[in-house]
């Protein structure tokens, strides 16, 4: 095979399959065949796989964040950590250190912050946040607590798909779940199944009803009605783009997203507390996601929107007070305005800064140019940290770098992360 049918492997059904490909890509890398860029400081602790909803495959990922020149890289799957085993492994491969964790959506109710939309586009009282740096011994418990939290969103993903062939009826189309929605997820293999997944199906439907270009631009704006930006109609009109469909389910996604939406219940919805006192209890990092009002979005997936900004103190206090002891947040998508007013609370209540970018589509960059800003260059160091921890807490969950609790304050922060950096930086737990 060559090189371009190689790489198209790393995306093949079957985990082997995909590691074998890695193997032959990273012999073609070492050979000259296959072009990456130089080594860089850049560091991305945020890609999401196919085991949640992207473009890339475990394996995938570690080609992608080698092309893009990443000195390492971390996965963050929703509800699921079925990928993490195959992405330890493909590190190995390439060669790069890696970090591994999940994100899930918690509930705030019987806070004080109920009532509040949070950094949730979707539902007030919930909040999005994530288990960094993941102890490799404990990949297999943190999945069976994930499973409860699958198994009641798939039941909540059936009631939307019944919504949303309500749309989809406008233009004769039906979406049926086993058969449109499972097959393009990885639920088989343990893998989450998102709101994405079921516009993504939809997406599929519209393009063979439609074909791209100017007519399903038509049915989009004519028969369903949306609205879109300039961009968005230039990129509907870019039929021959590589991954067309993950333009239009953009486009699907702001627009359909509200109107198909039904809240989680308590089955799938862990309290923030619960789910903070078991990422901590199995030795990983608990991490707030900080969103931050929504002017214009990056990707075109998020509309103008409100969220924490107008009471973020009131949200770090709470969080601190229920043990979080990090706060992740993306430079590449929030305003420096809005980051030079968060980093200095962050740093008054000694919270742990992690920096990542949230990849789940395939124009998005791996790299964040904003790290190498003065503002931002310490986020490189905290990763080498975050990456320290993980090694230390594979070997042995108390010797993570919060095990003992949150830290104190910015001074015994700072020694931390000069001490899991350092061990990171040497290639192996003490």
């Amino acid at each position: 095979m060559d090189s371009k049918q190689v790489i198209q492997q790393l995306n093949a059904p079957e985990k082997q399959a995909r590691l074998n490909a890695l193997r032959a890509v990273k012999g073609m890398i070492d050979a000259g065949e296959i072009e990456t860029a130089p080594v860089s400081v850049y560091t991305n602790n945020h890609v999401h796989t196919t085991y949640s909803f992207s473009p890339y495959s475990p394996s995938k990922t570690l080609y992608m964040a080698k092309k893009a020149g990443l000195s390492t890289v971390g996965i963050l799957d929703h509800d699921s950590m079925s990928g993490a085993k195959e992405f330890i492994e493909a590190g190995e491969i390439m060669e790069m250190p890696i970090t591994i964790g999940f994100e899930m959506r918690v509930s705030y109710l019987n806070t004080p912050l109920e009532g509040r939309r949070i950094n949730n586009p979707d539902q007030i009282s919930s909040a999005y946040i994530a288990a960094h740096g993941v102890p490799h011994s404990k990949i297999d418990e943190a999945n069976a607590f994930l499973e409860n939290v699958r198994q009641a969103r798939n039941q909540r993903n059936r009631r939307m798909i019944d919504k949303l062939n309500v749309i989809a009826a406008k233009a004769g189309i039906s979406i049926d779940y086993n058969a449109d929605v499972l097959p393009i997820s990885q639920a088989a293999s343990g893998g989450g199944v998102t709101e994405r997944h079921l516009l993504f199906a939809f997406t599929h439907k519209l393009i063979d009803k439609f074909g791209k270009g100017q007519p399903l631009l038509d049915a989009l704006t004519g028969t369903f009605g949306l609205t879109l930006a300039q961009k968005q109609k230039e990129m509907m009109l870019d039929d021959a783009y590589e991954y067309y469909d993950y333009d239009v389910l953009n486009v699907l996604k702001g627009g359909f997203v509200s109107e198909i939406y039904i809240d989680a219940n308590e089955d799938e919805m862990v309290p923030v507390k619960q789910a903070v006192d078991f990422i901590k209890r199995i030795g990983a990092i608990p991490s707030y996601c900080y969103l931050g009002d929504v002017g214009a979005s990056p990707t075109g997936d998020k509309k103008e929107q409100k969220f924490e900004d107008d009471y973020l103190e009131e949200v770090l206090d709470l969080n601190r007070d229920i043990g979080f002891a990090a706060i992740a947040f993306m430079p590449s998508r929030n305003t420096a305005e809005q980051l030079l007013h968060l980093m200095p609370m962050l740093e008054e209540r000694g919270f742990f800064q992690i920096s990542g970018e949230d990849i789940n589509q395939p124009r998005q960059s791996f790299i964040c140019k904003q790290l190498t800003d003065e503002k931002y260059i310490h986020l490189i160091d905290t990763t080498w940290a975050l990456i320290g921890h993980e090694m230390e807490a594979s070997a042995d969950i108390t010797r993570g770098m919060f095990y003992g609790g949150i830290a104190a304050d910015q001074r015994e922060l700072e020694d931390k992360i000069d001490r899991y950096m350092a061990i990171a930086k040497g290639g192996q737990a003490t």
